[in-house]
């Protein structure tokens, strides 16, 4: 699918089963000028300008670089956290924490750096760095402003709005541009809705008002060893720095999240 469209897509079916939820479940919303901002700013920095750069990134940038790019998200929260943030400021650990884990998931991926090369790639990875940065924003507002707010009424909103923004630029740049309405392609896009969409992201502002921002955010860091784990178990190959880099990533997410 069209990156625009995809993403609209995808947020759409998982901003409308949540809202059906919250509605359901009678979860108050938008009560409050706060609660509102809110959606708007997650809205546009955690789900449209993240995920609207991603996708279009990925026409180009091949998924390891990608990952490494985006795991770049932990550093930006601690560091937008710091001054944001009053219960958060950074102790030393914690850097070499996040640096160590950082390096770690460059190492995972080292080996798809062979196959990179040429000025739209370069050009496309310099802008996807703009995608986890936007990301950490909308995670520190949240944790700074969402105390009170339900998770549902944090997620449903902003990726409708997504899906709005994201559906009118879809249809100003991608009109022309076939959609495959195949099998996989259908599945991947209901697996993205509600798997990795709609159950993620409610989990992900309910940990959120209970846990520090950049401690949770280190589950960027994990994704890729979980990865490797599951490709293993389906008979995938396992190379020497595949094993180096998780072991990098373990270390590194332990010194971030040690307590005094």
């Amino acid at each position: 699918m069209p990156p625009f469209t995809g993403v609209a897509l995808r947020f759409a079916l998982a901003g409308g089963l949540l809202l059906g939820l919250a509605l359901a479940r009678g979860v108050p919303l938008g009560r409050s000028r706060r609660e509102v901002v809110l959606w708007l700013a997650n809205g546009t920095l955690a789900f449209s300008i993240s995920y609207g750069i991603v996708y279009w990134a990925e026409q180009w940038v091949p998924s390891g670089l990608a990952a490494v790019l985006f795991a770049t998200y932990p550093l930006f929260v601690a560091i937008l956290g710091h001054f944001a943030l009053p219960a958060e400021a950074m102790r030393r650990p914690e850097l070499v924490g996040i640096a160590i884990g950082f390096a770690g998931v460059a190492t995972i991926f080292a080996e798809d750096f062979s196959a990179l090369g040429g000025a739209a790639v370069a050009r496309a990875a310099g802008v996807m760095l703009l995608a986890p940065l936007a990301s950490a924003a909308g995670s520190v507002a949240v944790k700074r402003w969402g105390h009170g707010i339900h998770p549902l009424s944090i997620t449903a909103a902003p990726m409708l709005l997504c899906a709005a923004v994201m559906g009118g630029v879809a249809l100003a740049t991608e009109r022309q541009r076939p959609l495959s309405w195949d099998a996989a392609s259908v599945a991947a896009l209901l697996y993205l809705a509600i798997i990795g969409s709609a159950v993620t992201f409610t989990l992900y502002y309910w940990l959120l008002l209970h846990l520090p921002a950049k401690r949770l955010a280190l589950i960027s860091y994990v994704i890729p060893v979980v990865a490797i784990a599951i490709g293993a178990l389906r008979g995938e190959p396992l190379p020497p720095l595949a094993l180096l880099g998780s072991a990098l990533v373990v270390v590194g997410v332990a010194l971030a999240v040690q307590r005094r």
